[in-house]
């Protein structure tokens, strides 16, 4: 007999968004904790903004050096309050980011051995990063409690942490396209048995990672 040829070992995607400090690192978390590799949109884009790669570059030279921190790199707090301030700005800089973050994150996935992975992105839906998914998965909470949680974790005063809420569209687009939705309004336990019953839903293997407990 000939050789037998296995089919490649398949991935299955989950795009994973939601609003900003509505929760999607907490189930990126736990959709990490039953095995999926995660990879994290807006951690590549720190990562293609480091000084001197060509987005540094072209950032510096839009926004100046004054966005600079001392030892050369974008400080993006700073940067953040210019351009949540103007969205003709903001639509600059995520021009400037945005395709070679698109490209890193496509080849990591690319790249992974695990059978599940994670796409963590806040504009997942809006640069269609959706539709090499297998799953989209939408975060959502409480207004009030998305206010106070984006407050209480940069730091924000109210005034800043509203401006940058209303710089992102409704969360209704995003729920649009839902396949899943979880629902961050309670406690991490709630989260949890949330993300399990939609992982077991999928008949995804469940493959906890060291010292995790798939439950």
């Amino acid at each position: 007999m000939g050789e037998v040829i296995r089919p490649a070992k398949r991935k299955f995607v989950i795009g994973l968004t939601g609003n900003i400090a509505c929760g999607k690192s907490a189930v990126a978390a736990e959709l990490g904790r039953l095995g999926a590799e995660v990879i994290d949109a807006d951690q590549v884009a720190h990562e293609v903004m480091s000084p001197h790669t060509p987005a540094w570059e072209k950032i510096v030279a839009v926004f100046g050096k004054e966005i600079l921190k001392p030892d050369g790199s974008i400080d993006r707090r700073r940067l953040g309050e210019i351009v949540f301030a103007d969205p003709k700005k903001l639509e600059r800089l995520e021009a400037l980011v945005h395709p070679a973050t698109l490209a890193e994150v496509k080849r990591r996935v690319e790249a992974s051995t695990s059978s599940v992975v994670v796409v963590e992105a806040i504009k997942l839906i809006e640069r269609g990063m959706h539709r090499d998914c297998n799953s989209v998965w939408v975060v959502t909470c409480r207004p009030e409690q998305q206010l106070e949680r984006l407050m209480e974790r940069s730091g924000f005063s109210e005034e800043e942490a509203r401006r940058r809420i209303k710089a992102q569209r409704p969360a209704d687009e995003k729920l649009r396209h839902a396949d899943v939705v979880i629902d961050n309004s309670g406690d991490r336990e709630q989260l949890r048995r949330q993300v399990e019953k939609a992982w077991r839903a999928l008949g995804l293997p469940l493959c906890p990672r060291e010292g995790g407990d798939a439950g």
